[in-house]
């Protein structure tokens, strides 16, 4: 036993479901392409340091101002695990791309309370705040002007 069903769609349905369709890309398109602002609303840096980090024999990570190539810190062996994972993430990337680790991280505090740590060199761009306060305390620390190589 077999059923067949005659029901059409209205014609008028299927070119304004079709205009529809044309009308969201070409929006998206031109959004694209144009360059259309962010959602997220603008905000000023209230601090930026660059930095260089440097593996150890010992396992420890030292960290380097990038301008001034002055201590910053030193993370021990075995400490701060997503701070580790973070920049093993980054490294990578960068050796996947054959770069190496001249051009220093850019670490930024924004007015609105967002962390930013950026790689130049790649472009990666990582939101620290998803991560939570702990999490993102480990690179707050590494902002201070005035932090001296204190070994965690």
């Amino acid at each position: 036993m077999s059923h067949t069903h005659d029901q059409q769609v209205p014609r008028g349905a299927l070119i304004g479901a079709a205009g529809l369709i044309v009308i969201t890309m070409v929006a998206s398109g031109v959004t694209h392409i144009v360059g259309a602002p962010s959602m997220v609303p603008e905000s000023q840096p209230v601090a930026v340091r660059d930095l260089h980090f440097t593996d150890t024999a010992d396992g420890e990570i030292d960290v380097f101002d990038g301008s001034s190539a002055k201590p910053v810190n030193v993370i021990g062996n075995g400490s701060d695990a997503f701070l580790r994972a973070t920049l093993r993430g980054l490294a990578q990337q960068r050796k996947r791309e054959d770069m190496g680790p001249a051009v220093p991280f850019r670490l930024t505090a924004w007015a609105d309370g967002r962390l930013t740590l950026d790689d130049p060199a790649t472009g990666r761009h990582i939101e620290l705040e998803a991560f939570g306060p702990t999490n993102e305390g480990a690179f707050v620390r590494l902002l201070k002007p005035d932090a001296d190589v204190v070994a965690q």
